[in-house]
């Protein structure tokens, strides 16, 4: 789970990433921070999202999604509409 700390703080830098320890569940708390320790994003990761390149990926996109809300930098309403263009796409190319 180090290499998992350690990639998540290279890619969310320059924030500091705390990964927590197993819940019961086989969840872990991720939480963000900013230089000063101000809490910028939390989620809770089910195990299996930290254990494949993909789902990290998955994982980090999410968050830098948070923290451009959190910074005002993106509305979520964006979001939403990118969301929705990505599966209108999807949906798109599978009736092909």
């Amino acid at each position: 789970m180090e290499n998992i700390s350690l990639l998540l703080n290279e890619a969310l830098s320059p924030y500091l990433v705390s990964v927590g320890p197993v819940d019961t569940l086989g969840n872990r708390r991720i939480a963000v921070k900013d230089q000063h320790g101000l809490l910028m994003a939390e989620r809770l990761v089910n195990r299996s999202q930290l254990t494949d390149n993909r789902t990290v990926i998955d994982v980090v996109d999410g968050f830098h999604r948070d923290l451009l809300v959190a910074e005002g930098r993106l509305q979520p309403c964006v979001i939403a509409a990118l969301q929705h263009a990505a599966q209108s796409r999807q949906v798109f190319s599978a009736g092909m």
